[in-house]
């Protein structure tokens, strides 16, 4: 799953658009673990996500 895609599903659950690419990369943990995205789509928005900044918490 592509970045943009990423944003228009968030913004359809939330009805706003994320602040940043953290918020984005917890969405799609969220999606993932209510099944809604694949292992494949997963892992390309967290490796697309990971490359423009975004990172998870030290003691997550």
């Amino acid at each position: 799953m592509n970045i943009q895609t990423l944003q228009e599903k968030f913004f359809h659950a939330k009805q706003y658009r994320p602040s940043d690419v953290n918020e984005l990369l917890d969405f799609s943990k969220s999606l993932y673990l209510n099944g809604a995205l694949s292992i494949s789509d997963y892992r390309t928005a967290v490796k697309d996500l990971e490359s423009q900044g975004a990172s998870t918490p030290e003691n997550a």
